[in-house]
């Protein structure tokens, strides 16, 4: 199943419903996470890739110490789908059951 764009006139009202997530570029959501220990924010990025392996849709990771830096589109979509809104909530999960380690 091919993953529509979401609407112009919708997009900056969804990604307002999800938790700290920011519009950039018109076409992708970007987060930040941080951690105390270096090696928790690496539990979350394996978190994260096992996941997005599991269900082939991929964001762009970057680390930078204890700072995780996640960045969402959909590439044939051109653009968000509620599958960047889906994963966006599920790596907020992932983080929140990482955050006390």
């Amino acid at each position: 199943m091919e993953e529509e764009r979401i609407p112009e006139e919708l997009k900056q009202e969804k990604v307002s419903q999800l938790d700290g997530w920011k519009l950039t570029e018109e076409k992708f959501i970007v987060k930040r996470y941080r951690f105390r220990k270096f090696l928790t924010g690496i539990q979350f990025v394996n978190s994260i890739a096992e996941y997005s392996e599991d269900i082939q849709h991929h964001p762009f990771i970057s680390v930078d110490y204890k700072m995780v830096t996640l960045k969402l589109t959909s590439w044939n979509a051109k653009g968000l789908t509620e599958l960047d809104l889906q994963c966006a909530e599920k790596y907020d999960d992932l983080y929140h059951s990482l955050k006390e380690t």
